[in-house]
Parts: structure tokens; C-alpha cells; sequence
């Protein structure tokens, strides 16, 4: 199961070229679905809006600095998901992240690289490709039973269901479905077919619906941690004021209240001393 290549087995049946005009209909879909959403948000707009705003408003930021905040953003914000305070959804958004870069890219390979069995596909291929849709399902599981603000914070039942929950539950069923389309193909069991078209129906799903799902925030969310840390850099800050400082006589008299101006500014964060389950 995990070194043979499940497209090119599926090609028995179906011409890689028709596989291959899925996965291309896919990405257009992608593609398409991205920019409505951003259209219709109006996210690119107010992204150099803002930018202007920095470039305008604030402190001039020098080309050096520029690519310094680029590398930041790349570090921090992107590749190891620094934006997050809890260090579980932290992981299980990375093992989602690079469990489904993973999945994607051994994806189109074999499709379009080996999509026979006359071509011999490397065993890493397919070992990659189950490890990806393995990474994903720990990492979304994980997130939808566990971590999900609503369950955790607010006490709401896993299985309630908003419009905004379509990525993650669609991108669940389409590396689920993956994996036992896989296994049922490996053993012959007679509902691999049943199993393949429940598989095409979900990603079908996941990738056809991106202008209703979170799926594009993939793509513009590290254009707003760059946006905001080149707000940061200018002094502009996004209009926000800037981080109290309790030192300061002047933050310290900010509190309307007698009583609370020797309290910490940052009391608040007194709520992550334990679980909020008391709503």
C-alpha cells in the first residue's frame, strides 16, 4: 500500500489523461476561486491601502530593512507558524500545513510523472504521499475534536457545524477517503471504486469551493503578517497604539479606575493559567 503508486494502478481504468485534466481543472479552480474571494473581500485593496499608508505616513523603510521583515515574515509567521500562542494548535497547523504541501506536490508528480505502471514510480513518491494525507488527518483531527476555539473556549459539541468549518472538513474527507481508496485498492476489495468516487467527490469539494472556505487564506495570510510587519517597522502600526509599558507613569495612569492603576497592565493574560471551561 504505501510504495505502490495508486494513480498508476488507477489507470487501468482511467486514462492519465483524464486524471491529469482533473488535477489542471483543480488548480483552476483554485486559481479562480482565489481571486473572486479576494475581489469580493476586497482584501487586496485594503492590503495596499495599507501599504501605502506605511510607505506614506509613517518612517521611511530602507531596502535592506524591507527584505529583513520579508525573511521575518517567512520564518516566523510562514514556515514555522509563529502567529500561534498555543503551542498544540501550533503543531497541529504545521502538521496540517506540510502534511498537505506534501500530499499536493507527491500528487501531481505521480499523476503527471508516472501515471502507468509501465513507468516504475520511485518508492518515495507514494510513501510520501500517504505520509502527507497521514500528517493531515493527525493534524486536522486533532485540530476539529481538540483545539477548535468554539469546542474549547465556548463548550460547543464537535459536531456543531458552521460555513466557515467547509475547508477543514472537506480537506479531511478528501486525505481520508484518500487513504482508504488506497487500501481498498491494495487489497482488492470490492469497494475500491465505491471509495474512489467518494475520494474525487471531496476534493472535488475542497478545491471547487474556495470562494465559501477558509482555503485561500493559504495565500493572502502571509501577505497581511508582511503588511503588518511593515506597519510595525514605519511606526504606523495599523492606526493600533503602541504596546503598554508599565514602567511608564503615563501607562500606568491610563486606567479610568484609582483602584486598578498599580494592577499589571497584562493581567488579562491570567485567563491562559488554565482551561477556559467555564462559560
Amino acid at each position: 500500500m504505501f510504495s505502490s503508486n495508486p494513480f498508476a494502478e488507477l489507470s487501468a481504468s482511467i486514462p492519465p489523461d483524464i486524471m491529469q485534466t482533473y488535477v489542471i481543472v483543480m488548480v483552476i479552480l483554485v486559481i479562480g476561486g482565489t481571486l473572486i474571494d479576494v475581489i469580493h473581500k476586497k482584501s487586496a485593496k485594503y492590503f495596499f491601502l495599507n501599504w501605502r499608508k506605511s510607505k506614506t505616513q509613517g518612517n521611511s523603510v530602507g531596502g535592506g530593512e524591507t527584505v529583513s521583515v520579508a525573511v521575518q515574515t517567512i520564518a516566523v509567521d510562514v514556515i514555522t507558524s509563529g502567529e500561534f500562542c498555543n503551542p498544540w494548535r501550533r503543531v497541529a497547523h504545521l502538521l496540517g500545513m506540510y502534511g498537505f504541501v506534501i500530499y499536493a506536490i507527491a500528487t501531481a508528480i505521480m499523476v503527471f510523472g508516472y501515471p502507468t505502471a509501465a513507468s516504475a514510480t520511485p518508492a518515495i513518491l507514494p510513501q510520501l504521499w500517504h505520509i502527507g494525507a497521514l500528517m493531515v488527518a493527525v493534524g486536522g483531527y486533532w485540530f476539529w475534536f481538540f483545539i477548535r476555539v468554539d469546542v474549547s473556549a465556548e463548550g460547543n459539541p464537535w459536531y456543531r457545524i458552521i460555513r466557515a468549518d467547509l475547508f477543514i472538513l472537506s480537506l479531511l474527507a478528501s486525505v481520508t477517503l484518500a487513504l482508504l481508496w488506497s487500501g481498498a485498492q491494495s487489497s482488492g476489495s470490492p469497494g475500491t471504486s465505491i471509495m474512489l468516487g467518494l475520494y474525487l467527490m471531496a476534493t472535488t469539494v475542497l478545491f471547487g469551493s474556495v470562494v465559501w472556505s477558509k482555503f485561500s487564506h493559504m495565500f493572502y495570510k502571509p501577505a497581511a503578517a508582511f503588511e503588518k510587519r511593515m506597519s510595525e517597522a514605519s511606526g504606523t502600526r495599523n492606526n493600533l497604539p503602541e504596546p503598554a509599558d508599565r514602567t511608564d507613569p503615563a501607562d500606568r495612569d491610563r486606567h479610568s479606575m484609582e483602584l486598578l492603576k498599580d494592577a499589571p497592565l497584562n493581567m488579562g493574560l491570567g485567563i491562559k493559567r488554565e482551561a477556559p471551561r467555564h462559560y
